[in-house]
C-alpha cells in the first residue's frame, strides 16, 4: 500500500533493506510498533480529566477504559483496566498534575522498539497569558530581529532607541531539508534568540508583518520593478521561498509564550534602505566582534520603530531634500556709525533717517523694468528685412 503507519520514512526503509541496514524482521518490527498506539482526548467535567485514560498523580496508577468486546478483562468496575506498572513524569510532573485535577487533558500512549518501552504523553491547552501594554514593553529593553534567507540578524535595542551590545548572527540552512530537520533547526534559533533576550533584559521580541503572499501570487508575472523572469527572477523567487516567514512566526509566538515573553509586529516598510542610510556607517565606526551588516542596521530601524522612534539618529536635523526657508530670521546689518553687535536706538517703523539704506522686503525678488533677455527687447530696435530681386530690403519698401 502507498500509505504505511510509522511515517514515509518507514515506508522508504521497506524498499531498500540493504541501504537502510536493517532485517525484514527488524522492519516488521517497527511496523507492529508503530500501529500500537492509544490516544484519549481530555474531558473537563470528567474524574481526573479524561474519561478514557485515567493517571492519578498521587498514586502512580494509570486506568483504561476498555472496548465493550474486551470488558471481560477488566479488573476494576465499570470495565476499565489498571495497569500493574507505576506510571510517572520525570518532567513537568506537577504541571501535568495540577492540569489533572483541575481541567481536561489529552493522553497518548505509545510503544518504542528499540527501547522496548512504553511512554505516556500528556497534552493540554495553556491559558492565555495576560497581555501586556505597548508602553510597559517600551519601557525595556527590546530584541530586534530581522529574519533574511539563510540567517538571523538580533540586536537589543535601549528604550532610547540606541544599540546595546554587540551584534548576533544566527544561521538557519534549511533549503534542501526535511520537514522535520526543518523544524528543529528553526526551534533552535529561537531558542538562541529567547536566550539573548533574557540576557538582555528584554520582555519583547521584535519582528516585521512579512508574508509575501503577493509575491507568491504573482509568482512569474511582471509587476513594478520586481524581477519575473530570467536569472533574477529565478533569484528572487528562490529568495522568497527560502524565508520561512509563517513558520517562524507561528514557532516565535508559541516559544516565547512560554517562555513569558511577548512579541512585537511592526510594518516592514523601508527598513533595510532607511538601515544602511542613517545606521550601517556609525555602527561600523565601533568595534564589536562580529562586524555590523545592513541586515543587523535594519534590526536596529525594526527596534526603534516597535519604541515609538524614527528610523533616523537624531531629531531635528535638517534631511536631504529639505530647504532653508527664505523668511528665516538673519541678523540685521549695522547701521552707519553703529559697530556690528552693538545695539542702536530704536528706529520708528517706516522711517530712513540718518542716511541708512531701506531695508528690503522679505519675499520673491521684484521683477526688473527691463527685460534681459533678447526676445524681450523692443521691436524698434530690430529691422525685418523681406527678399528682393536685388537683395535685401526693408519691410516697409516691399510693403509699398
Amino acid at each position: 500500500m502507498s500509505v504505511v503507519r510509522g511515517g514515509k520514512a518507514l515506508l522508504r526503509k521497506r524498499g531498500s533493506l540493504t541501504r537502510a541496514g536493517v532485517t525484514d524482521a527488524w522492519w516488521r518490527r517497527e511496523w507492529e510498533s508503530a500501529r500500537l498506539f492509544l490516544t484519549a482526548d481530555g474531558e473537563k467535567d470528567k474524574a481526573w480529566g479524561n474519561e478514557t485514560i485515567r493517571w492519578n498523580p498521587g498514586e502512580g496508577w494509570l486506568e483504561i477504559k476498555l472496548p465493550a468486546p474486551l470488558a471481560r478483562l477488566a479488573n476494576r468496575p465499570h470495565g476499565r483496566y489498571r495497569i500493574s506498572a507505576p506510571v510517572g513524569f520525570s518532567y513537568r510532573g506537577d504541571e501535568v498534575a495540577a492540569q489533572a485535577a483541575s481541567g481536561a487533558v489529552r493522553y497518548d500512549i505509545s510503544h518504542d522498539p528499540a527501547r522496548g518501552r512504553w511512554y505516556l504523553d500528556a497534552s493540554w491547552k495553556a491559558a492565555p497569558a495576560p497581555v501586556l501594554l505597548l508602553d510597559e514593553l517600551r519601557a525595556t529593553p527590546v530584541l530586534a530581529v530581522d529574519l533574511n534567507h539563510g540567517h538571523i540578524a538580533a540586536w537589543a535595542v535601549t528604550p532610547g532607541g540606541n544599540p546595546v551590545g554587540p551584534p548576533v548572527t544566527i544561521p538557519i540552512e534549511l533549503a534542501g531539508l526535511p520537514s522535520a530537520t526543518r523544524d528543529g533547526r528553526l526551534r533552535a534559533a529561537i531558542s538562541s534568540l529567547i536566550r539573548l533576550a533574557r540576557q538582555g533584559g528584554c520582555r519583547a521580541v521584535v519582528i516585521e508583518d512579512l508574508d509575501f503572499a503577493d509575491a507568491r501570487e504573482q509568482g512569474r508575472e511582471h509587476h513594478g520593478t520586481r524581477p519575473s523572469r530570467g536569472g533574477r527572477g529565478r533569484g528572487f523567487r528562490r529568495l522568497v521561498s527560502g524565508i520561512p516567514a509563517g513558520k517562524f512566526r507561528d514557532r516565535l509566538a508559541q516559544m516565547t509564550s512560554n517562555a513569558g515573553l511577548a512579541v512585537i509586529v511592526v510594518d516592514p516598510a523601508y527598513t533595510s534602505q532607511w538601515g544602511r542610510e542613517h545606521w550601517l556607517a556609525p555602527l561600523r565606526d565601533h568595534s564589536h566582534p562580529v562586524p555590523a551588516s545592513g541586515h543587523h542596521a535594519a534590526a536596529v530601524v525594526i527596534g526603534r520603530r516597535a519604541l515609538g522612534h524614527r528610523a533616523r539618529r537624531k531629531a531635528g536635523v535638517t534631511g536631504g531634500g529639505q530647504r532653508t526657508s527664505r523668511r528665516r530670521a538673519t541678523p540685521e546689518r549695522p547701521r552707519p556709525g553703529q559697530r556690528a553687535g552693538t545695539a542702536g536706538p530704536a528706529r520708528p517703523s517706516g522711517s530712513h533717517l540718518g542716511g541708512g539704506r531701506p531695508r528690503r522686503p522679505t519675499g520673491p525678488a521684484r521683477p526688473t523694468r527691463r527685460p534681459r533677455t533678447v526676445r524681450g527687447r523692443r521691436r524698434r530696435r530690430t529691422t525685418s528685412c523681406s527678399l528682393s530681386r536685388n537683395g535685401l530690403r526693408p519691410a516697409q519698401e516691399a510693403a509699398a
